[in-house]
């Protein structure tokens, strides 16, 4: 069985460890969100947070904090590689804060301006539930004529930029509003800054001439210094795809398929440099085949994200589905990830966590983090650890 995690922000988190508890997950993927990105992560600032995870009330299941999701990397390292010494050392401090508190698996992106990035956060399902949702046409919308992004232009259509421009005319303030808050202020969980148009606009200028080969040269260059320290550790780097899994912004993204991450390998041999098998981010491109790449890089996985995204009929547009239905085929990519849990010692076995859920139920009524709901997420997990335990039993 792969080890059953869940994503936790910390005690402002609307989801609590007893909810955590009661949704049968065990170990808890956190990080110091409160710490500014670029600053140096200390000792006692982990061990603080790791105590209050671990330490458990009286008759409580106890919990561990077993994967740190994610010490953010500064700007400053995607756009200028090694040269960026002061950002990277102070990544280094943040590791090996991380490794004296014995947390072994660190996850990072690599995704330059923006991460995670979608356009509406409660679409409305046919069920009632609500889902996160990344709509090409609003997106277009929103690079064309809120962004106005010199270029951008050249990276729609004629008919997406005509339904972009129609879909424009029609907002109010408040939908403008709206889709600037979700794009550009940073999701929950974000590893890069919340941006106002106007700053927005002057970050992507900094990337001006700075295509996919100098983008992967610069994470090259960044897994060079920081993956030695983390073997000498014993700490296993996991980077996340990008999402969506392709550019965005004019911007390059450079692990967005097979032959990005294997790149990233053989550039860079370490078993310390691992990946974070997200199948949701995987899953948007439909060349990526998710079971022939869990079973191919199922070695340098030590982390995994498990959601199915299904994508509209446009191939770019999506909405995240229930975690066995969409466009992932989950029980493929489960047997695969068994495969290689089954041959390693049991200090080294997969982590997995329940990723997006939908906003249900009572979660409809409530305060939630987009995407973190916990109700969704728990029947997420319900039906992973289901299919886990049947491919187990054919054993």
């Amino acid at each position: 069985m792969l080890i059953q995690g869940w994503r936790w922000f910390g005690p402002k988190d609307p989801v609590s460890l007893d909810d955590i508890r009661q949704a049968g997950a065990r170990e808890i993927v956190s990080a110091l969100h409160d710490v500014s990105i670029g600053e140096a992560w200390t000792r006692s600032a982990v061990a603080e947070r790791k105590a209050l995870i671990e330490t458990a009330p009286a008759g409580r299941t106890p919990l561990a904090w077993t994967v740190v999701e994610s010490i953010p990397i500064p700007d400053d390292v995607k756009r200028l590689g090694a040269r960026a010494t002061r950002s990277i050392d102070a990544w280094v401090e943040s590791l090996k804060a991380v490794a004296a508190n014995d947390i072994k698996i660190i996850c990072y992106n690599f995704m330059p301006v923006v991460d995670w990035a979608r356009t509406d956060l409660d679409w409305p399902l046919p069920t009632g539930a609500t889902a996160l949702r990344f709509d090409n046409d609003r997106f277009a919308a929103f690079e064309l004529h809120i962004l106005e992004r010199p270029g951008a232009e050249n990276d729609f259509d004629a008919g997406t930029r005509a339904r972009a421009r129609a879909l424009h005319e029609a907002m109010g303030p408040d939908d403008i509003a709206y889709l600037i808050k979700v794009i550009a202020s940073a999701l929950p969980g974000s590893t890069t800054e919340p941006l106002t148009i106007p700053a927005f606009r002057e970050r992507l200028a900094l990337y001006r001439g700075i295509g996919a080969a100098q983008l992967r040269q610069h994470l090259i260059e960044f897994l060079g210094i920081v993956t030695p320290v983390a073997e000498s550790l014993g700490v296993r780097l996991t980077l996340h795809p990008d999402d969506p899994p392709r550019p965005l912004f004019g911007l390059p993204r450079v692990a967005s398929t097979a032959a990005d991450y294997q790149a990233l390998f053989d550039a860079v041999p370490s078993p310390a440099n691992g990946m974070c098998f997200c199948t949701g981010s995987l899953g948007v491109r439909p060349d990526n085949d998710l079971p022939a790449m869990a079973a191919h890089f199922g070695p340098r996985v030590g982390f995994a994200h498990l959601r199915a995204t299904k994508r509209d009929t446009d191939g770019l547009s999506f909405h995240e589905a229930d975690h066995l239905d969409g466009d992932v085929d989950m029980v493929a990519v489960l047997a695969a990830l068994l495969k290689e849990n089954r041959q390693r010692p049991v200090t080294d076995k997969i982590v997995m966590r329940p990723d997006h859920g939908h906003r249900m139920l009572d979660d409809l009524g409530k305060t939630v983090t987009p995407g973190y709901t916990g109700i969704g997420r728990l029947k997420g997990l319900a039906e992973l650890r289901g299919v886990m335990t049947a491919l187990e039993h054919r054993l």
